[in-house]
């Protein structure tokens, strides 16, 4: 995906100014910044629940900025949003099932999605607003992958999460940016982890790029920097 636009937020202030990026193929771009940077509002702006006032948003060449959010997702694109979303009163299995239903490869992906995540396959049959909140992320990421994405954008899957359960969503996010065919956008607090897991990062301040780089630990240095300024 590429980005370069101007986007505002549910009110009429300008949120982001300008901000040009691009996510390369098969890999992962990682965007950090403090509470209130706009890396949300990057995100919401990608997958078209906001529409930028300038500026063009590209998957794979093609212009889907005036796209529908389910166009986009149609063309490739998959989005879990902060907060370990789900329908509560759906069982996990029901709540997989509801994106599975009405594709070809629908039961396949689903256990592929199951494969990454075996915690949730003794937990099919619970609902989902009974799950804790690592299982309720582990459940969204399984959910967004059932649509075998081009590009899945990620806001905050460690966010709020016990430690256990952190370490087993970076090991399956690592592992999906490792094997190819599918690009990652990747908002992240933890930098240690964002920077293992991107080639390239992007720090945001004010809804403006301030600092960006190749991936890596060895960037960590300049990225903590960049963000005590």
């Amino acid at each position: 995906m590429r980005s370069r636009a101007c986007i505002a937020g549910s009110g009429r202030s300008t949120v982001l100014h300008g901000v040009s990026l691009t996510v390369p193929a098969d890999g992962v771009a990682a965007v950090l910044g403090h509470n209130g940077a706009g890396k949300s509002t990057l995100l919401r702006a990608a997958v078209g629940l906001l529409r930028p006032r300038s500026g063009t948003i590209l998957l794979d060449g093609e212009d889907v900025t005036r796209l529908a959010p389910h166009e986009r997702v149609a063309r490739g694109m998959a989005y879990v949003p902060q907060g370990q979303q789900s329908f509560p009163h759906l069982t996990t299995l029901e709540n997989m099932q509801l994106v599975a239903d009405g594709r070809k490869d629908g039961k396949p992906a689903m256990a592929e999605a199951l494969d990454l995540f075996p915690a949730l396959k003794e937990l099919l049959g619970r609902r989902a607003g009974l799950l804790s909140g690592g299982q309720r992320q582990q459940l969204a990421l399984a959910r967004a992958l059932i649509t075998r994405p081009r590009l899945l954008l990620l806001d905050e899957p460690t966010e709020g999460i016990q430690p256990s359960v952190v370490a087993e969503i970076e090991q399956t996010i690592l592992a999906l940016a490792g094997r190819g065919g599918m690009s990652v956008l990747l908002v992240e607090q933890h930098v240690g982890f964002a920077l293992r897991a991107a080639q390239h990062y992007y720090v945001l301040e004010a809804g403006r790029v301030t600092s960006t780089g190749d991936g890596g630990t060895e960037a960590e240095p300049a990225v903590r920097q960049a963000l005590t300024v």
